[in-house]
């Protein structure tokens, strides 16, 4: 076996280093987004609206990150905007502890993904960077790994509080000291990206080596996006319909996320084996959990909530992996965010739609959810991963 080269090694070194600081960063926020859902409903909002405050979340934390990517390919200032980015999203979380109005709520919600959107871009462009010396699948699904071991551990967390106290302003207030772990292992996670952060981001050349699949992909995204259905309207619906516990559907977050944590390397390294592929069999599994989540009961209903998890790996891991692989290092992030702004506007109506529809049918969720899943596939198979 050969040894890799110091590039090679540089990038394994900075994928490790800021999986470590997403590891407690997931810890964080999908520990309290397990419960928020149930929360919501806990103080009355309605299934509409829930699906609104979802979307809505979504739609604000991808709309800027269009934004943040153009400000940091313009100003090279990179880590500065992770550290705007990662504070903002952390400190949102545990303060939903204070809060006793679904409005207010709903405010901290979308404030923790506007937060998340502004390091994204960042993140994902050095990430693009690492991926080009040790293969885009294995970077993005080493990440999505480590991301998803601390968004297993949160809800787990969370459940373990609501269950001891009763009260959902514990669940979240835990959460307080995973927030501050993630902003100090940020500090060793932004010296390891010295060598990747693009250094010339106005260097002549095009920002894209394929403009016409990386709208194909970005269309492809859109429909995964409006037609994966937030986990908030899962919770909603097993607190609504006595399917699980406020307690156990934090639970039920966590099995998402360990299956998640689980689907995402292997998807990952077999989607740099194989390419563009490994798509059918991951979204055709998606569009299964969502029939089972809303029209199962008992363990019908707990088995489609933990495959779930599998549509966070598509979204985060093997998608942005083909997005990454027709950009070029000029205009990185700012590349991310445009894909960032269609996926979030796609997200928004999804969620709007998919919200009306729980409190109305849910055969008709399932068969709008699972429709819009498939019509994506074949805008994933139309170009082999470039390698």
């Amino acid at each position: 076996m050969s040894t890799p080269s110091p590039r090679a090694q540089a990038a394994l070194r900075f994928v490790m280093a800021i999986g470590i600081v997403n590891l407690f960063a997931d810890m964080t926020y999908e520990g309290g987004r397990g419960a928020v859902g149930a929360f919501l409903q806990h103080l009355g909002a309605s299934g509409a609206m829930v699906g609104i405050i979802a979307g809505g979340g979504e739609l604000a934390g991808f709309a800027i990150r269009s934004i943040s990517g153009i400000i940091a390919d313009r100003t090279g200032a990179y880590w500065i905007d992770a550290w705007i980015g990662y504070t903002i999203n952390m400190l949102c979380v545990p303060a939903l502890a204070l809060v006793g109005s679904w409005p207010a709520a709903a405010g901290l919600v979308v404030g923790e993904r506007v937060g998340r959107g502004i390091r994204k871009p960042v993140v994902a462009a050095v990430l693009a960077q690492a991926g080009a010396e040790i293969g885009g699948g294995r970077a993005f699904g080493l990440n999505e790994m480590l991301d998803q071991i601390g968004a297993t551990t949160g809800p787990l967390i969370v459940a373990l509080a609501i269950a001891r106290s009763g009260s959902f302003s514990v669940g979240f207030g835990v959460l307080i000291v995973p927030a501050i772990v993630t902003l100090l292992a940020l500090v060793p996670a932004s010296i390891a990206s010295r060598t990747l952060t693009p250094k010339n981001p106005n260097a002549e050349g095009p920002a894209l080596r394929d403009r016409a699949a990386f709208w194909r992909y970005a269309a492809g995204g859109a429909f995964l996006a409006a037609g994966l259905v937030d986990f908030a309207l899962i919770a909603f619906r097993f607190q609504r319909d006595h399917i699980a516990s406020a307690s156990m559907i934090s639970v039920e977050f966590a099995a998402a996320m360990a299956v998640a944590a689980v689907s995402a390397p292997l998807f990952g390294r077999w989607f740099d084996r194989a390419g563009a592929g490994v798509m059918t069999l991951a979204i055709v599994l998606t569009s299964l959990a969502t029939a089972l989540a809303f029209l199962g009961n008992g363990a019908f209903a707990m088995t489609g909530a933990a495959l779930w998890g599998v549509g966070t790996a598509v979204t985060d891991s093997l998608v942005l992996a083909l997005v990454a692989s027709v950009i070029t290092q000029r205009r990185g992030a700012t590349t991310f965010g445009l894909y960032d702004l269609v996926f979030g506007i796609a997200w928004f109506l999804g969620s709007a739609v998919a919200g009306l529809l729980l409190d109305r049918s849910l055969v008709g969720l399932v068969v709008f959810s699972v429709a819009l899943q498939l019509l994506a596939i074949p805008l994933f198979l139309t170009r082999r991963v470039a390698r």
